[in-house]
């Protein structure tokens, strides 16, 4: 770097305020016993199809809400709402995923105090979301089938940072060669600690399974 060149590092010090608001995130979600829950994945793998199937599974359990992400539509936030959810759409003009101060918006559009359970369906891609911080207590991924075993290798922060892996669309299986066995291990070589679940949306299989942890995870919050 030439001499006289102040060099700011801009990301580092979004990073930082970014940490800091999560952090408040989780404490005044704490505070109210509600869980936050931040799912992430590619384009079309599945997550308002598993959203619509939880709502489902927790009926009668957990009160749900659900803050959507979009860069440009209502449509996802509209599906849920017509089962009766609270939804709250996050537009977010253009950027590829959410941070802590977005979360914070929809969050505050919320009632949290009844609230048992608030997943974020986060902007659909590996890349971006994986690097910021929601404020969520627990981070979990989709993959879909149809997009190969190789994602680990491709996008391994995501894969790190997540508690749960949902491998959707398993009815695929059979029509590619998609390695499960293959899949776990890269997974589990990035992230020992990570649980793996099989399901697919389309026809329930692994669904309560799905439920039971979401249940597991909320009884032990609110311990």
């Amino acid at each position: 770097m030439m001499a006289g060149i102040r060099l700011i590092e801009v990301k580092e010090e979004i990073l930082s305020d970014n940490t800091k608001t999560a952090g408040q995130i989780r404490e005044r979600l704490r505070a109210a016993n509600t869980l936050l829950l931040n799912l992430m994945s590619s384009p079309g793998s599945g997550k308002t199809s598993l959203l619509l199937r939880t709502i489902e599974g927790l009926k009668g359990s957990l009160r749900l809400g659900v803050i959507e992400a979009d860069i440009d539509s209502v449509v996802d936030a509209e599906k849920v709402a017509a089962r009766g959810i609270p939804a709250v759409q996050l537009r977010t003009g253009g950027f590829c995923h959410l941070d802590a101060a977005m979360v914070t918006r929809g969050i505050d559009a919320l009632d949290i105090d009844k609230l048992d359970l608030v997943v974020i369906e986060n902007v659909g891609n590996l890349v971006c979301p994986a690097e910021f911080d929601t404020g969520a207590h627990r981070n979990v991924m989709i993959l879909s089938v149809p997009e190969g075993d190789d994602k680990p290798l491709k996008y391994p922060l995501m894969f790190s940072v997540c508690d749960l892996l949902l491998v959707n669309k398993i009815d695929f299986l059979s029509l590619s060669d998609f390695n499960m066995a293959l899949l776990r291990e890269r997974v589990l070589a990035l992230n020992p600690r990570i649980k793996i679940l099989e399901i697919s949306c389309k026809t329930g299989a692994g669904i309560e399974d799905w439920i039971a942890w979401l249940k597991g995870e909320a009884a032990g919050f609110n311990v």
